[in-house]
Protein backbone atom coordinates (compact mmCIF):
# COMPACT_ATOMS: atom_id res chain seq x y z
CA UNK A 1 0.00 0.00 0.00
CA UNK A 2 1.15 3.51 -0.72
CA UNK A 3 1.40 6.41 1.99
CA UNK A 4 2.36 9.21 2.69
CA UNK A 5 5.64 9.02 4.71
CA UNK A 6 5.92 10.76 8.46
CA UNK A 7 8.48 12.30 10.44
CA UNK A 8 8.57 9.10 12.37
CA UNK A 9 9.42 7.57 9.34
CA UNK A 10 12.93 9.20 9.05
CA UNK A 11 15.20 5.96 9.52
CA UNK A 12 13.18 3.59 7.79
CA UNK A 13 13.23 6.21 4.43
CA UNK A 14 17.03 6.22 5.11
CA UNK A 15 17.57 2.59 5.28
CA UNK A 16 15.71 1.89 1.81
CA UNK A 17 17.62 4.63 0.13
CA UNK A 18 21.06 3.33 1.42
CA UNK A 19 20.16 -0.19 0.45
CA UNK A 20 18.66 -0.02 -2.85
CA UNK A 21 21.82 2.27 -3.87
CA UNK A 22 24.25 -0.41 -3.22
CA UNK A 23 23.00 -1.22 -7.09
CA UNK A 24 25.44 2.05 -8.10
CA UNK A 25 28.75 1.33 -6.24
CA UNK A 26 30.92 0.47 -9.01
CA UNK A 27 28.79 1.89 -11.44
CA UNK A 28 28.67 5.58 -11.25
CA UNK A 29 32.36 7.37 -11.28
CA UNK A 30 34.14 6.70 -7.99
CA UNK A 31 34.31 10.55 -7.35
CA UNK A 32 30.48 10.21 -6.71
CA UNK A 33 30.15 7.10 -4.53
CA UNK A 34 30.00 7.81 -0.90
CA UNK A 35 29.24 5.82 2.78
CA UNK A 36 26.35 5.67 3.34
CA UNK A 37 24.97 6.90 -0.31
CA UNK A 38 22.89 9.34 1.68
CA UNK A 39 23.10 10.83 5.07
CA UNK A 40 20.72 11.38 7.76
CA UNK A 41 21.80 15.00 6.81
CA UNK A 42 21.24 15.30 3.11
CA UNK A 43 17.96 13.59 3.58
CA UNK A 44 16.91 16.52 6.15
CA UNK A 45 17.59 19.24 3.76
CA UNK A 46 15.54 17.34 0.65
CA UNK A 47 12.37 17.38 3.08
CA UNK A 48 13.54 21.35 3.98
CA UNK A 49 13.93 21.79 0.21
CA UNK A 50 9.96 20.84 -0.01
CA UNK A 51 10.53 16.93 -1.44
CA UNK A 52 7.50 14.83 0.01
CA UNK A 53 7.84 11.18 0.31
CA UNK A 54 5.26 8.79 0.04
CA UNK A 55 6.40 4.65 -0.09
CA UNK A 56 5.09 1.38 -0.32
CA UNK A 57 4.84 -0.62 2.68
CA UNK A 58 3.85 -4.03 3.17
CA UNK A 59 2.79 -5.65 6.54
CA UNK A 60 4.26 -2.70 8.58
CA UNK A 61 7.53 -2.94 6.64
CA UNK A 62 8.75 0.12 4.02
CA UNK A 63 9.49 -1.63 1.07
CA UNK A 64 9.95 1.24 -1.44
CA UNK A 65 10.87 5.41 -1.27
CA UNK A 66 9.55 7.95 -3.56
CA UNK A 67 9.86 12.14 -3.45
CA UNK A 68 8.19 14.58 -5.50
CA UNK A 69 9.13 18.12 -5.74
CA UNK A 70 7.24 21.37 -7.24
CA UNK A 71 9.65 23.62 -8.10
CA UNK A 72 8.32 26.41 -10.35
CA UNK A 73 7.15 25.68 -13.41
CA UNK A 74 7.82 21.96 -13.12
CA UNK A 75 7.57 18.44 -10.63
CA UNK A 76 10.42 16.89 -10.01
CA UNK A 77 10.28 13.15 -9.11
CA UNK A 78 13.23 12.24 -6.70
CA UNK A 79 14.86 9.62 -4.56
CA UNK A 80 12.90 6.59 -6.25
CA UNK A 81 14.34 3.63 -4.52
CA UNK A 82 12.69 -0.15 -3.40
CA UNK A 83 14.73 -2.57 -1.43
CA UNK A 84 16.96 -5.05 -3.54
CA UNK A 85 14.84 -8.30 -2.45
CA UNK A 86 11.40 -6.24 -3.75
CA UNK A 87 12.41 -5.15 -7.06
CA UNK A 88 10.95 -6.42 -9.94
CA UNK A 89 8.07 -6.87 -8.38
CA UNK A 90 6.04 -3.47 -9.53
CA UNK A 91 6.46 -1.43 -6.64
CA UNK A 92 8.79 0.90 -7.71
CA UNK A 93 6.11 1.46 -10.67
CA UNK A 94 3.49 2.09 -8.33
CA UNK A 95 4.94 4.56 -6.49
CA UNK A 96 6.05 6.43 -9.75
CA UNK A 97 2.31 6.07 -11.16
CA UNK A 98 1.64 7.63 -7.79
CA UNK A 99 3.50 10.45 -7.85
CA UNK A 100 2.96 11.57 -11.73
CA UNK A 101 -0.80 11.13 -10.84
CA UNK A 102 0.09 14.12 -7.58
CA UNK A 103 2.06 16.15 -10.14
CA UNK A 104 -0.07 19.68 -10.63
CA UNK A 105 2.39 20.87 -13.82
CA UNK A 106 2.50 18.60 -17.13
CA UNK A 107 6.30 18.66 -17.01
CA UNK A 108 7.58 16.48 -15.04
CA UNK A 109 11.36 15.56 -14.59
CA UNK A 110 13.84 12.95 -13.15
CA UNK A 111 17.71 12.92 -12.95
CA UNK A 112 19.62 9.71 -12.75
CA UNK A 113 23.15 8.74 -13.41
CA UNK A 114 23.71 8.43 -16.91
CA UNK A 115 25.96 4.90 -16.30
CA UNK A 116 22.88 3.86 -14.41
CA UNK A 117 21.05 2.31 -17.62
CA UNK A 118 18.49 -0.04 -15.42
CA UNK A 119 16.92 3.05 -14.24
CA UNK A 120 17.04 4.68 -17.20
CA UNK A 121 15.68 2.08 -19.62
CA UNK A 122 12.68 1.90 -15.66
CA UNK A 123 11.60 5.90 -16.82
CA UNK A 124 11.55 5.19 -20.55
CA UNK A 125 9.27 2.16 -19.95
CA UNK A 126 7.74 5.03 -18.13
CA UNK A 127 7.21 7.47 -21.06
CA UNK A 128 9.60 9.72 -19.37
CA UNK A 129 12.38 10.76 -22.96
CA UNK A 130 15.90 11.63 -22.35
CA UNK A 131 16.63 15.22 -22.46
CA UNK A 132 19.76 16.58 -25.03
CA UNK A 133 22.99 17.06 -23.56
CA UNK A 134 22.58 20.44 -23.36
CA UNK A 135 19.03 20.59 -22.14
CA UNK A 136 19.98 18.20 -19.13
CA UNK A 137 22.59 20.75 -18.16
CA UNK A 138 20.31 23.74 -18.06
CA UNK A 139 18.16 21.36 -16.26
CA UNK A 140 20.04 20.12 -13.47
CA UNK A 141 21.80 23.59 -12.95
CA UNK A 142 17.87 25.34 -12.77
CA UNK A 143 15.92 22.83 -10.97
CA UNK A 144 18.37 20.42 -8.92
CA UNK A 145 21.35 21.60 -6.54
CA UNK A 146 23.74 19.27 -7.30
CA UNK A 147 27.67 19.74 -7.89
CA UNK A 148 29.45 20.36 -11.47
CA UNK A 149 30.63 17.14 -11.50
CA UNK A 150 27.23 15.42 -10.66
CA UNK A 151 25.50 17.22 -13.69
CA UNK A 152 28.62 16.16 -15.97
CA UNK A 153 27.56 12.15 -15.24
CA UNK A 154 23.84 12.66 -14.66
CA UNK A 155 20.62 12.23 -17.24
CA UNK A 156 17.26 13.84 -17.13
CA UNK A 157 13.81 12.79 -18.09
CA UNK A 158 10.91 14.35 -18.93
CA UNK A 159 7.24 13.83 -19.11
CA UNK A 160 4.86 15.87 -20.49
CA UNK A 161 1.50 14.69 -18.46
CA UNK A 162 -2.10 15.60 -19.63
CA UNK A 163 -4.30 16.63 -16.70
Amino acid sequence: MIRSLLPSDFDAILQVVNSAAQAYKGVIPDDRWKEPYMSADELREEIEAGVQFCGWEEGGNLLGVAGIQALEDTTLIRHVYVLPRYQRKGIGTKLLEYLVGLAKTPEILVGTWADATWAIRFYEKHGFKLASTREKDKLLRRYWNIPERQVETSVVLRKISSF
